[in-house]
């Protein structure tokens, strides 16, 4: 695996994680946890905070991606059933793929690029669900139904356009996070309630602050800049997977026979569109002449 897909990788396996920590603090405004979380996020990166010096649209993407991502989930969540906001959010790796010919000059898709990606999103899509086939989409949540689609049009365009912009310094990052957070924070002083954190929860916060907020955009930034986005978006539908995995291991949640065949679909669906064309062509050689 090259170091982009393990930079991906490492930032796909912190995010995995959120499920996990924010049940521990489910009972805070989402907007303070995010707010709180993403200023400590961008703590590490002060010793290089020269780096955060960037172009103003290099700048204005990362804000978009970070901020704008949080914005539209957590509203999401609040306008529609949990469940069916996430499945629809995680369309954002296969956008990822399918977009990057009109976002990115030079790039075609192949069809294992289409297949592994639809693949995978159906395996994220039944592990979320926990096995079952069908969504009860209603129209009332349409709005939150819009605002989760809107979260997973924000994190795969801002993922390509930050290999499309001229490239950051993995520090500027914290710039971003640092912005966002305080958007958040403003959010949070106008519409939601008084935080009252207790000690084991600020510690969770603190967590999700250098990691899965902080860590692991650093990861993503670097991942993206050096990687194929069309590997690392069908590698991404990985990240309900794991987040399942780690809710199973903590007791949180509990693994049904729906989990094997959503195992199943989202590896396979990440190898097939992580092969690259020429080698799957070799692959393909002696079928095609049998």
């Amino acid at each position: 695996m090259n170091p982009a897909m393990l930079y991906a990788l490492a930032a796909i396996a912190m995010w995995a994680s959120v499920a996990t920590l924010s049940a521990l603090t489910h009972t805070l405004p989402p907007f303070f946890v995010a707010g709180v979380g993403l200023i400590l996020g961008s703590l590490p990166t002060l010793r290089r905070i020269r780096e955060w010096k960037v172009p103003p649209k290099v700048f204005a993407n990362g804000v978009y991606g970070i901020f704008g991502f949080y914005f539209f989930l957590f509203n999401a969540y609040r306008l529609a059933p949990v469940m069916e906001a996430t499945v629809l959010s995680y369309v954002w790796p296969l956008l990822m793929v399918l977009l990057s010919p009109l976002l990115l000059p030079g790039t075609r898709l192949g069809a294992n690029h289409i297949v592994g990606s639809l693949l995978g999103f159906a395996g994220a899509a039944l592990i979320v669900t926990g096995g079952q086939l069908s969504l009860s989409l209603s129209l009332s949540a349409l709005p939150g139904y819009l605002m989760a689609l809107g979260a997973a049009v924000v994190w795969a365009s801002y993922s390509l356009f930050t290999r499309r912009l001229p490239a950051c310094p993995d520090n500027a990052v914290g710039g971003f996070c640092l912005a966002s957070g305080m958007l958040a924070m403003a959010l949070h002083f106008a519409a939601e309630p008084a935080a009252h954190p207790s000690a084991p929860q600020w510690l969770i916060i603190a967590v999700l602050g250098l990691l899965p907020m902080g860590a692991a955009f650093l990861c993503w930034n670097r991942a993206v800049t050096l990687g194929d986005p069309r590997r690392i978006g069908a590698l991404g539908n990985a990240t309900p997977l794991l987040s399942t995995l780690m809710l199973a291991a903590s007791g949180q949640a509990s693994l049904n026979g729906a989990a094997a065949l959503a195992i199943a679909m989202i590896v396979g669906g990440a190898a097939l569109g992580s092969v690259p064309p020429e080698r799957l062509r070799l692959l393909l050689r002696p079928l095609r002449r049998a």
